[in-house]
């Protein structure tokens, strides 16, 4: 028989939250998974378990609604990989090091979930080798909540945030305007308030500023699945009229783009570009600056040479994960609970293979608001270096 007693004290040092909990309340979470007895739950030694949750199939074949009767639950892969974590941290067979290292808690829905690497060598090369400034992390303050709300993150936020603002707006008055600027990051990283924010000291300052919505080059929701297009990939939008627009804004001229309709999941044009009868264009004046909305900007190799500026915003799996819960179950009401579990295990290491760390090898600079990191390439870093030199 595990001790219950013995877990917790591990658990503990694995994830602050825990320490939160009474051990009778760690005791109803341990409930729902096990009961704690050794047998039946098989080990695989840590380089299996590493090769496992580092493998693109792993995660493909998560299912986001398995059910029960009429009860969604956790997919069999979550809940196995849960199981010999927590067996093998009660019996030694994991150590505690490993397992921080490799996991992440997620204390509200208590199970595990694999960390995603952004920085890969690749990434770090680009820009640099080194962030071109560093913060005191303070998201660490928020370790031990089990949900986490806008204004606790912005303030763990504010030094990062202040200097990236500052760099943008730097950097555009070195470059100049018009000037397009795309900021990607994943979902809760803090990308739409910080393009929120950015907006608003533009516009203080006197420039004009305008957006793109990316998901309104969408063709036909009908016309992707036939063709198994289920990503915002090159063949899911409209990409000649889309490099068009983004070409004539650039030298200051009014664009009319395609409108998606959400709810039938429609374009205003069909494949070829041409608008449909009895459906309207969006029409977009010249401007300043132009903000290219969309988590995936400048994948797409015929787009980002367009993009005056290239950003990556990021926020730690775990962080973003207890800002959805706050944001998306609690307030929003969006997910039922289980399902929401499901598909955050199984995006997070797709997305970041497919959409951000691809991302991150061309941008200009990324923002690591948990490490406390702005980092830029060199060449970026140089202009910035210079116009805090010449201030």
């Amino acid at each position: 028989m595990i001790s219950c007693d013995l877990l917790y004290e591990k658990m503990k040092r694995i994830h602050p939250g825990i320490e939160e909990l009474e051990p009778y309340e760690f005791r109803y979470c341990l409930d729902a998974w096990l009961p704690l007895e050794e047998a039946g739950t098989v080990l695989l030694p840590t380089e299996e378990v590493e090769r496992l949750v580092n493998s693109p199939e792993f995660y493909t074949g998560i299912q986001l609604k398995p059910r029960v009767g009429d009860r969604i639950v956790l997919d069999k892969a979550i809940v196995r990989l849960t199981e010999m974590l927590l067996v093998g941290l009660a019996v030694g067979a994991y150590p505690e090091e490993w397992v921080a290292a490799h996991f992440y808690l997620d204390i509200r829905g208590f199970y595990f979930l694999h960390r995603t690497a952004y920085f890969t060598d690749r990434v770090i090369a680009h820009l640099g080798g080194r962030p071109f400034k560093r913060f005191e992390p303070k998201q660490k303050q928020l370790e031990r909540f089990h949900e986490i709300g806008y204004k606790a993150f912005k303030e763990a936020n504010a030094e990062v945030d202040r200097a990236f603002i500052e760099a943008v707006l730097s950097l555009i008055d070195t470059k100049g305007t018009p000037i397009l600027v795309a900021i990607a990051g994943p979902t809760a990283a803090g990308k739409t308030e910080i393009v929120a924010r950015l907006r608003g000291e533009m516009e203080r300052s006197g420039r004009q500023v305008t957006s793109i919505e990316m998901d309104n080059f969408l063709t036909d929701r009908e016309q992707r699945e036939e063709k198994g297009i289920y990503s915002l990939g090159r063949e899911a939008i409209h990409l000649a009229l889309f490099l068009r627009c983004l070409e004539e804004i650039r030298q200051g001229r009014r664009i009319a783009t395609p409108r998606y309709d959400f709810y039938d999941a429609t374009s205003s044009h069909d494949l070829d570009g041409r608008l449909k009868p009895g459906r309207r264009p969006i029409s977009i004046e010249p401007a300043d600056v132009v903000f290219i909305e969309g988590n995936q900007p400048f994948l797409l190799e015929e787009v980002a040479p367009l993009i005056g500026l290239r950003v990556v915003y990021l926020t730690d799996d775990s962080i973003r994960m207890r800002r959805k819960w706050r944001r998306d179950i609690d307030y929003r009401k969006k997910y039922e609970p289980t399902y929401f579990r499901n598909r955050f295990f199984r995006e997070q290491f797709l997305m970041a293979r497919r959409c951000y760390v691809p991302q991150m090898e061309v941008c200009d600079i990324a923002v690591d608001t948990s490490g406390g990191a702005l980092w830029a390439t060199p060449e970026i870093a140089g202009i910035l270096a210079r116009s805090q030199q010449g201030e």
